[in-house]
């Protein structure tokens, strides 16, 4: 042992410079006592002093190295274990882990402490190289070692898999080798299997550098003890892609017109995020209709819409044809648009505080306003716990102080959406605007959870209000607790459009870029029914609009409520036919009925179809038809002689099919869908069909169909 007098004798020398490979040593060997102790302890990451236990180690050490006790390199390398030793059981003992002040979960902590504790040799090996590795890099990590985590590590299951996507890869953007794991298994990549058989804990975006081995996991832990992985919530409706239909059997179809564009916001931020999206999200028709088109519009406003229809090869089939039927309505101008009377109904629940929730809401709405004319009127009711009125009717000439009510809402609660509902039609018919813009525009993320919740419930409520003259519109924010099913059903039954608003930029394109055609309707309870010719046309299949179907006899029913275009709106549908004879029925014929279908004394037999397009004016009751027949005037001899807004319609058509899987385009190849989408990609002033390809890339990367 060293007495006090050596130490007296020794505190007079200069002390040489301490050996390198002694102090790594010294280092090692404890920083390996240290991780001896911690695999006996279920501890988290964390101390209650602050730091960790390698920092609080490391720290300790380097305060006894400094000072002059040491003479010789092999003294300090005597001494060095038992110190090192005694300091990281003290600091054991000294800290906390697992309770509650670290949010440590309590069954976690009593079925480790239950299992004997296993060192294997392969694991600390892989501990001493990654502390010496640390240890080389110090100098790089200096400032993030002395910062303390303000909380611990969740458990693998909630702190890694019950990311969004979106978290995962905006807060620390995976290798590009990992990137489709990552989206794809819900944000957290497989654990790579240790030496020895283990699993071994990656490291979790939003952490410290420096993360280091945890512990040794089991290859798969049982069911009992496994974290639940975070539920997405998000409700779609569920629908079954549209038939065949034999022309001699059932040669009418019969629809209501949609112009809602959320299926296509939605399939953009999940191809953006990394993964396919569920087929019942992928609605075809909104996907095609995202998209401005130059179709022939009317010359008056007598008759608020044009119709355009086309016959041409169908590019995925050499055996059908396309019916390409666009519509577009007559765009009013600016100055000749009546006053609006805007109520904002805005979920302030507890789940809007997020991101891409309230603060987008915000700001989306903001932009919205300052599109207003100064007669324009705008209220705002929120509704959270219950519905309250933030904004009295108020002329948007008061600009700023509309803004500072919306700059002014906070989030917290549950969602009473029923009572949010019945107060904004109050205010809207408080300042009822005649012959004018009426409507309620509802931003929300989700659930109606405290009143009306049933779909049905609030259909019949809102049908009553739409008879005022209070249209409805709705607008989804956010993901995961998003209820697509919901917004469908009041959009369509409160003579309103349904949009999903996922970026600022989504926002310009809805509510400013197309303020007209959101706000401003030319016509309503648009129908439209499809007689096909059977000795034209074998069979048929209309592409989309499965959600929109309606009866036959619904079409001439002016009490069966159906879709709405804004001014300037274009709306398109596509029909999938099969020629008599081309060989590529689908369906057999039947054996007995074929002798009443001829061409001798069969009126119109030259058509292939005759289009019908029931409407009523805004401010009436009575529907009134327009009719166009279909002939051989209206074929195409090629598809690539269709125009360019016909051909990438048809793309947008494709694409949607091919996420949702459909036999059609089974055969059809993306790199095919690329090839037409490009060539007829034309003017875009916006950048929105850019980014359509961008999209079409991204889907056979995430493993989508091919």
């Amino acid at each position: 042992m060293v007495d006090d007098n050596q130490l007296n004798r020794l505190r007079d020398i200069a002390a040489p410079a301490p050996d390198a490979d002694a102090k790594a040593r010294a280092l090692q060997a404890a920083l390996r006592a240290y991780d001896m102790e911690e695999k006996t302890l279920p501890a988290a990451q964390g101390s209650a002093g602050g730091l960790r236990l390698t920092e609080r180690a490391q720290r300790l050490w380097s305060e006894i190295m400094q000072k002059k006790l040491f003479a010789t390199p092999a003294i300090a390398g005597l001494v060095a274990l038992p110190i090192a030793g005694y300091a990281t059981i003290y600091m054991l003992g000294e800290s906390k882990f697992g309770g509650p002040e670290f949010g440590g979960d309590d069954k976690i902590t009593e079925t480790l402490a239950d299992k004997p504790a296993t060192v294997k040799p392969s694991v600390v090996a892989e501990a001493d190289k990654q502390k010496k590795a640390d240890a080389d890099g110090e100098s790089r990590d200096t400032g993030e070692a002395l910062v303390a985590p303000t909380s611990p590590p969740k458990a693998e299951s909630t702190a890694v898999g019950g990311l969004t996507q979106q978290d995962v890869l905006s807060r620390n953007a995976p290798e590009p080798a990992q990137s489709s794991e990552l989206a794809l298994n819900g944000g957290a990549s497989s654990a790579a299997p240790a030496a020895d058989g283990g699993a071994r804990v990656g490291r979790m975006p939003g952490t410290v550098a420096d993360s280091k081995l945890m512990a040794q996991q089991p290859a798969a832990a049982p069911a009992d003890q496994m974290l639940p992985q975070e539920e997405n919530r998000d409700r779609v409706e569920n629908f079954k892609t549209n038939p065949v239909h034999a022309a001699l059997e059932d040669p009418v179809s019969t629809f209501s017109i949609d112009v809602d564009t959320a299926s296509y916001s939605f399939v953009r931020r999940s191809l953006k995020e990394g993964f396919i999206p569920q087929a019942d999200m992928v609605r075809v028709e909104e996907m095609v209709n995202y998209f401005p088109y130059d179709w022939k519009g009317p010359d008056s406003a007598s008759t608020p819409f044009n119709s355009t229809v086309s016959v041409m090869p169908t590019p995925w089939n050499e055996h059908t044809r396309l019916m390409h039927v666009a519509i577009k309505g007559f765009d009013v101008k600016p100055a000749e648009q009546p006053k609006a009377n805007l109520v904002f109904l805005i979920d302030v629940s507890g789940s809007m505080n997020e991101q891409d929730k309230l603060p987008l809401l915000q700001s989306a709405f903001r932009l919205l306003v300052n599109k207003l004319r100064p007669d324009d009127t705008v209220s705002i009711v929120t509704y959270a716990g219950d519905a309250g009125t933030v904004l009295e009717p108020t002329k948007a000439s008061e600009k700023d102080k509309i803004l500072a009510a919306i700059d002014n809402l906070t989030s917290g609660g549950s969602t009473a959406g029923e009572a949010g509902i019945k107060e904004a039609y109050r205010l809207a018919q408080k300042s009822f605007v005649k012959d004018g813009i009426n409507r309620v525009m509802l931003a929300t993320d989700g659930d109606f959870n405290v009143g009306q919740t049933d779909d049905d419930d609030l259909k019949r409520l809102i049908e009553k209000e739409r008879k005022t003259g209070v249209f409805l519109s709705v607008f989804g924010f956010g993901r995961d607790n998003l209820n697509d099913q919901m917004m469908q059903t009041i959009a369509q039954n409160g003579n309103g459009t349904a949009a999903y608003i996922d970026t600022l930029a989504e926002a310009e394109k809805v509510l400013v870029e197309d303020a007209s055609s959101t706000l401003f309707t030319i016509a309503k309870d648009v129908k439209i029914q499809v007689e096909f010719n059977p000795n034209k046309v074998s069979e048929y299949r209309l592409i989309g609009y499965e959600t929109r179907a309606l009866n036959r006899e619904d079409f001439n029913n002016d009490r069966v409520d159906a879709g709405e275009i804004g001014s300037g709106h274009s709306v398109t549908a596509i029909y999938e036919i099969t020629p008599k004879g081309s060989g590529g029925e689908q369906i057999d014929q039947l054996r007995y009925g074929q002798a009443s279908v001829n061409n001798g004394g069969v009126a119109n037999a030259d058509e292939y179809a005759f289009v019908k397009i029931r409407y009523k004016l805004p401010n009436e009751d009575t529907s009134k038809l327009i009719t166009t027949p279909v002939t051989s005037a209206n074929e195409v001899a090629s598809f690539d002689q269709a125009s360019t807004d016909q051909r990438f319609s048809v793309a947008v058509a494709a694409f949607g099919q091919k996420l949702r899987d459909e036999d059609a385009t089974a055969k059809f190849g993306y790199d095919k869908i690329m090839e037409i989408a490009t060539a007829a990609r034309g003017a875009d002033p916006f950048g929105y069909r850019s980014e359509f390809l961008s999209l079409v890339r991204l889907a056979p990367a995430l493993g989508g169909n091919r």
